[in-house]
């Protein structure tokens, strides 16, 4: 009977040290090639958002904490023959509809948005998914002028949603996802703005100021795509209210 109880003892140990051993393979194995990835969608993201360089913005990037926060964005500077001509800033939102929305924004030295590229999210999709191409619409296309984020300047578009008196459009049914995107833009606008006065002692036209950071709200676990359109349009209702 000891004997027994022993031998399996012995054979779990085994077993579980053999796992163990694999897992820790297939990790060692997987890490670099998901490093590799990782840098290479952000330097595609980089090279698409700024204006033309001949630097290597990834290997220059700097860490900046925009005025008013804790936490540093990510700030590659796009240079050339010497010359700042803008930036990338990696930056974020807390108040996604799903949680953390990751974005890289870029900007010329005037604080025009150049572009932008999103890098991580959780949202719905169908709805707030879709603010990779929401917001940078086809010249042309209908509704195009209210939705673009792309070539304008804070000092002349207030970068909030419009139903919170903006000049942005939200994304139909997804007005939190909307928000939270803008508030990602006004945080990577004001880490371009502090980069910009440190590198070049040059003020920008202005940095987005607007979209006022809100507390994040709970992701709910919807039982159906129609419950997610119903929750997320009543949560904006109420978000909607709020001063």
């Amino acid at each position: 009977m000891k004997s027994s109880i022993v031998n399996m003892v012995l054979s779990l140990g085994i077993i579980t040290i053999a796992a163990a051993a694999i897992l820790g393979g297939v990790y060692s194995a997987t890490k670099g090639p998901i490093e590799e990835a990782a840098l290479a969608k952000q330097v595609d993201a980089v090279s698409a958002v700024t204006p033309a360089f001949d630097n290597d913005p990834v290997a220059e990037q700097t860490l900046i904490t925009p005025e008013g926060e804790e936490r540093a964005l990510k700030v590659f500077p796009a240079r050339k023959d010497g010359k700042l001509v803008g930036t990338a800033v990696e930056s974020y939102s807390m108040n996604g509809f799903s949680g953390e929305i990751t974005l890289i924004y870029g900007f010329d030295t005037e604080g025009t948005l150049t572009g932008f590229e999103v890098m991580a999210h959780q949202e719905t999709p169908g709805l707030g998914e879709k603010m990779g191409v929401w917001f940078k619409p086809a010249e042309g296309e209908p509704g195009a002028e209210g939705r673009t984020v792309i070539g304008r300047n804070p000092a002349t578009t207030n970068f909030t949603v419009s139903k919170d008196g903006g000049d942005i459009d939200a994304i139909t049914a997804a007005t939190i996802t909307s928000r939270a995107f803008l508030d990602a833009l006004a945080r990577a606008s004001r880490a371009n703005q502090t980069y910009v006065e440190n590198e070049t002692g040059a003020v920008p036209a202005a940095a987005v100021t607007g979209a006022t950071p809100k507390a994040a709200q709970p992701a709910p676990t919807p039982a159906s795509e129609d419950s997610v359109v119903v929750s997320e349009t009543e949560t904006n209702t109420l978000v909607k209210a709020e001063p």
